[in-house]
């Protein structure tokens, strides 16, 4: 009888939930955002759409801090649009479903990356990179949703989402739920060109940059076989990228430690947010080495690479590369969670002073390697 009463109260749930997602009332929503360019995070009400027959609804359980988050709130690559809530590394779990969704069920964990919709018929859609869609994919957060009314899109620093399921990513469940939220775009960013670079056993890897994305990179290029050497500007973080599998640490500043490395690399993955020589990775490339890039600073501290130096730097590879597509980011973390690869996370309460204190810290380099709000604690 008691299991005959759970089953019911179970199927009763699902059915209220179901129910909810297809009323036109908008669903309220609360979070942290920013109402000024450099300002500090308030709480902020505001309301997603409803449910649509193709949605999913997310109870946010944890959103990770992303060094592209502080570039949107203090407006370092042009002008944005406040209030902002950021966030575009969301775990949570489905708490509502639309008629036709067939991918999730209430209770499932799911995720939600960078982006939130694309046209899916232009040809980067049908080549499953809905990132580079050529009619502009809709951003999870300071974007313009088109799909649904063309509302500005906010993000997961909040306690709820509603999405469609094809830009969901299905989180295992015997996955660490509190580290996976970095997945959905450092995870996915250092995976992606690792992938089209094709790195494979024996390689010689360099990760330029060892933060959030960095120490992604790092792990992911260790899994495959690769000999990693990680490049940075301190010494503060050598003994845990020996720790990630790297076989050397290069402080650039030391110029001891460049010496003998010209034309050693298979391939280098580039995650420096600041100013920096691209050129100088680009020698010490072999001959049909590929150098990808995924780090992107500020506009006033872009670095840049002149036709000369690609010419006098020939038979090597310069490319960039944008998160990855939803095929892509499903791959990837399935491939984390079988592999055990996650960041290294410091949760933080979902409080206004204390992401605020967390900005500071990834602004002067103090983090290892990711931080991510518990959603839970917001009261």
């Amino acid at each position: 009888m008691k299991t005959k009463s759970v089953l019911t109260a179970a199927l009763a749930f699902m059915s209220m939930s179901t129910f909810a997602q297809n009323t036109d009332g908008r669903i309220p929503a609360k979070g942290f955002a920013v109402f000024e360019a450099n300002g500090h995070f308030q709480p902020y009400d505001f309301s997603r759409h409803a449910v649509g027959d193709n949605d999913i609804r997310i109870e946010i359980l944890y959103a990770g801090i992303c060094h592209s988050d502080l570039h949107h709130v203090f407006a370092d690559w042009g002008a944005e649009e406040y209030p902002m809530v950021p966030g575009h590394e969301i775990a949570g779990r489905v708490v509502a479903v639309g008629k036709n969704v067939t991918r999730f069920k209430v209770g499932d964990y799911a995720g939600i990356g960078c982006i939130i919709g694309s046209c899916r018929h232009c040809d980067a859609c049908e080549h499953d990179l809905e990132q580079y869609c050529e009619e502009g994919a809709v951003m999870t957060y300071h974007g313009i949703d088109r799909f649904n009314g063309d509302e500005h899109t906010q993000g997961g620093y909040s306690d709820t989402y509603v999405v469609a399921e094809d830009f969901a990513i299905k989180i295992p469940a015997d996955a660490e739920i509190e580290k996976v939220a970095p997945l959905l775009c450092a995870g996915i960013t250092s995976y992606s060109p690792i992938m089209q670079a094709g790195v494979k056993k024996g390689d010689k890897v360099g990760v330029a940059g060892f933060g959030g994305l960095g120490h992604m990179g790092v792990q992911y290029a260790v899994s495959l076989g690769a000999e990693v050497t990680v490049f940075d500007i301190t010494d503060d973080k050598r003994e845990d990228a020996l720790r990630m599998g790297a076989v050397r640490y290069v402080n650039v500043n030391n110029p001891d430690e460049l010496k003998g490395l010209d034309k050693q690399f298979d391939f280098i993955l580039s995650t420096i947010p600041a100013k920096y020589e691209p050129v100088m990775y680009m020698k010490i490339l072999k001959l049909d080495g590929q150098f990808g890039i995924v780090g992107l600073p500020a506009f006033r501290n872009m670095p840049s690479l002149s036709v000369a130096d690609l010419v006098f730097q020939g038979h090597r590879k310069v490319f960039g590369s944008q998160i990855g597509g939803i095929k892509e980011t499903q791959e990837m973390l399935d491939y984390s969670v079988a592999h055990d690869i996650y960041p290294e996370v410091e949760i933080i309460k979902a409080d206004g002073a204390e992401i605020d204190k967390a900005y500071r810290n990834v602004l002067d380099g103090k983090v290892k390697f990711r931080y991510v709000i518990d959603m839970k604690t917001m009261k």
